[in-house]
């Protein structure tokens, strides 16, 4: 086993694999307008919300949208026209962004979040890899996690008295995923249990195993 140096990168060191993919997105193409969009998605208990904030520190604070915020209990799905009317096109016109905020204990929109303009802005949620997304994205992340894991994962953090809510979302989860899949466009991977990174080979399912180190083709 060979030794390393004092002067050598840790290649298990997450704060370094995280850097290495901050770095990596910087470097690449704005998507909309001077922005390098970026989705987190997976599902819902994947670890989405999590990586997102760890990615967010590790680009020195970049903005994320949660998707949570524009979702409504009669629309789960239905947010697309708000994430583009609120967020997109000011963005891509090269403007700060304002989107108006759902609250699920009042049942209805009530404040409002800034996304100021930045050269990564990430969007985190269900879906945020959908079809209608995707010609605004620089980088689609997937959290690899497989829907009952992440279910279980889910209630457990909730608790039984959002055990009625867990049900029916499943249902629709499913049905979105099943209509409009975001994991075969994900060109990096994050496992939902480890953490650790890898790139996936774009439009197949990912047969590269997970180090933690970054790898890249």
């Amino acid at each position: 086993m060979g030794t390393r140096t004092a002067d050598a990168p840790d290649a298990l060191d997450p704060r370094a694999e995280l850097d290495a993919l901050a770095a990596e997105l910087r470097a690449l193409p704005p998507s909309c307008g001077p922005v390098r969009l970026v989705a987190v998605d997976g599902h819902a208990g994947s670890g989405k919300t999590t990586f997102a904030g760890r990615l967010s520190a590790a680009l020195g604070g970049a903005p994320v949208v949660h998707l949570d915020d524009l979702a409504t209990h009669a629309e789960p799905f239905e947010w697309c026209g708000r994430l583009r009317a609120q967020v997109l096109e000011p963005l891509a016109a090269g403007r700060d962004a304002r989107y108006a905020v759902y609250d699920w204990t009042l049942r209805r929109f009530a404040g409002t979040a800034a996304v100021p303009l930045a050269p990564v802005v990430l969007v985190e949620g269900v879906g945020a890899g959908r079809r209608a997304v995707r010609p605004w994205l620089s980088r689609l992340v997937w959290m690899e996690l497989d829907a009952a894991a992440a279910r279980r994962r889910g209630e457990q953090r909730d608790g039984p008295r959002l055990a009625e809510f867990w049900a029916g979302w499943a249902v629709a989860e499913s049905a979105h995923f099943a209509a409009d899949p975001s994991r075969p466009y994900a060109a990096t991977v994050v496992d939902g249990v480890t953490g650790r990174i890898a790139p996936s080979t774009v439009g197949e399912p990912s047969t590269i195993p997970l180090t933690c180190g970054v790898a890249r083709k």
